[in-house]
């Protein structure tokens, strides 16, 4: 079998790194560790690499990593001495061996004759974005594998606009790398010998003070509580300094940091998971806010892209906020006081992704302002961005997903948990000079625009056994076995993998205007809607739920009926298959 053999290569190899060696040799007679280590090469996907830590040709290792940084140095060098000496600006989080990965990419590329600009300490993702645009860069490279559990970590590459490269770039970096049939020979120079010869420059915190001085542009006018008593953690990684900076900036000086959680720690040991997405990664906050009566409480992820919220009720209990919740607030209180001083462009547009909620839409009607649509995932927001540039046709104002990724200025082209932090506690601080809470806000909102409300059910299916039990499910869902069997009415099929959407009722089929992807969306008569699609950076197949009603009584029934008719025929589909 091809994975025996591969996993017999690795024993052979001389100087194989020691660690990876006492690894491999302590699971020979684990067959299962061994298959998943060597059934598939670790496949650079739409940005870059994301995987467990370990030996293996399926792992993240100073290999693999060697190998995805010379693809992306071929690609780089396809275009010329340019590219080459505008080199690549590289960033790392605070996760295993993100360091000593980041150099490694450092010394591929300058074996190549490529410069590269390497952070001199951990650093979050927007700040390497915006630094590839601040230092005209033709890439970048940031190590991290964002919120997933300590024993993942990735690789994620960078165009010169400084977002997630696109398409056509992943695609022909995906081709280089693909091309290297031995990892083990590519070649390396050692840090001394690229520092000695430029090609290895040190970025400092300069770079930091650079991006702060840009967080003016979005902050917003009128009367604010400045004195909101904010709690926030870094959860360990990399946003730490430059959130509290720009809290400070942004003149927010009653703000407690969760110290034990300021510590980077690539155990992450005070949390099960790293994810402000999920209600335990505030179990300290939680403490912290209750201690000093907090309004709000802020936790960002490792490499400091996304961003989670808990607010202070009536009866001082913390109700944490969805990313779609959050990014409703956002929309509205940007477009609210772009109203009130007349500065909503015409042209202007808010991007979101297709299983992100229509709340936003709404509010964005309400004042005018088109919301546009992408496919899941914040390259598509950045790619929008960069066509409203050279096409002069839109102007835009806030990108959004709901998986907690938020873009308001665009000199970042990522989600970027920095400006949302600092957005989100001056709407925060808005509400309190009214005497509300952010949570009042946002039932105004409800009150207004109808009671939105949205699910996320994921389903982890680990190996080769597990992507045949996603794509089995898949199969399912696109057969006209689902359409009979759903207990619910359904009005349009949109499938982006064969990019066209159906009427359920007459058959008709309307091209899809996105590009081809492996996902599913299901509108219902009554205007709710669920989705599915395969992760791109884990294991695991999501299920997204949207609905609204007039009320949160009604919101809340409505959604469990979908979300149970849809997790049944889930369930038995899982169950036949094992």
């Amino acid at each position: 079998m091809k994975w025996q053999l591969e996993a017999e290569k690795w024993l052979m190899q001389e100087n194989l790194d020691t660690t990876l060696m006492q690894q491999l040799v302590a699971a020979e007679q684990n067959k299962e560790l061994l298959e998943d280590s060597f059934y598939r090469n670790l496949a650079f996907g739409t940005a870059g690499l994301r995987g467990e830590l370990g030996f293996g040709t399926n792992r993240m290792n100073i290999y693999t990593v060697r190998k995805a940084a010379q693809g992306l140095a071929s690609y780089i060098i396809s275009h010329g001495e340019a590219a080459k000496n505008r080199g690549v600006v590289i960033a790392y989080d605070s996760r295993h061996q993100s360091a000593e990965f980041g150099l490694e990419v450092a010394k591929v590329l300058g074996s190549n004759g490529i410069r590269s600009y390497l952070f001199d300490e951990l650093q979050s993702t927007p700040l390497l974005s915006f630094s590839i645009r601040e230092l005209n860069s033709f890439s970048g490279v940031v190590i991290t594998a964002s919120h997933n559990p300590s024993e993942y970590n990735g690789l994620k590459v960078y165009g010169e606009d400084g977002g997630q490269v696109a398409f056509e770039a992943a695609n022909a970096i995906t081709a280089h790398t693909e091309n290297i049939e031995d990892l083990f020979s590519v070649e390396v120079l050692e840090e001394a010998s690229l520092v000695e010869n430029g090609l290895l420059t040190y970025l400092g915190y300069d770079m930091s003070n650079r991006y702060l001085k840009q967080l003016d542009s979005i902050l917003l006018g009128g009367e604010l509580d400045k004195q909101l008593s904010i709690v926030y953690s870094p959860l360990h990684g990399a946003g730490g300094k430059l959130v509290s900076k720009g809290l400070e900036v942004a003149g927010f000086k009653n703000v407690t940091i969760v110290s034990e959680q300021a510590i980077p720690d690539p155990d992450f040991t005070t949390v099960k998971y790293p994810n402000p997405e999920e209600a335990q990664a505030f179990d300290m906050a939680l403490t912290y806010g209750h201690n000093v009566n907090a309004d709000i409480l802020i936790a960002t992820d490792p490499d400091a892209d996304r961003m989670g919220v808990a607010v202070r009720d009536s009866q001082k209990n913390y109700v944490f906020l969805t990313g779609n919740q959050i990014g409703a607030l956002l929309v509205h209180a940007l477009l609210e006081d772009k109203s009130s001083n007349g500065t909503i462009p015409e042209n202007g547009v808010v991007v979101k992704t297709i299983v992100t909620s229509e709340f936003g839409r709404a509010i964005a009607d309400s004042y005018g302002v088109k919301t546009i649509d992408v496919l899941t995932g914040f390259k598509f927001i950045s790619e929008k961005i960069l066509e409203f540039e050279e096409s002069a046709a839109s102007t835009f104002l806030l990108g959004y997903e709901e998986s907690y990724g938020y873009l308001i200025g665009d000199f970042v082209r990522d989600k970027d948990a920095v400006q949302a932090a600092v957005l989100i506690a001056e709407v925060a601080a808005r509400y309190k000079v009214n005497g509300q809470t952010l949570l009042e806000g946002l039932y105004d909102l409800f009150e207004k625009y109808g009671f939105y409300q949205e699910g996320l059910k994921s389903i982890e299916l680990k190996g080769q056994t597990g992507m045949t039990k996603i794509d089995e499910i898949l199969n399912y869902f696109r057969s006209a076995s689902f359409v009979g069997d759903f207990t619910q009415p359904l009005a349009v099929i949109e499938d982006y993998a064969a990019g066209h959407a159906v009427d359920v009722e007459s058959g008709h089929k309307q091209p899809l205007d996105l590009p081809i992807a492996n996902v599913l969306k299901f509108r219902l008569v009554d205007g709710s809607w669920f989705a599915i699609r395969p992760s791109g950076t884990e294991p695991k197949i999501k299920f997204y739920f949207g609905v609204k009603a007039d009320t949160q009584v009604a919101s809340d029934e409505l959604l469990l009926t979908i979300k149970e008719a849809v997790m049944t025929i889930v369930e038995k589909i899982t169950a036949e298959s094992l």
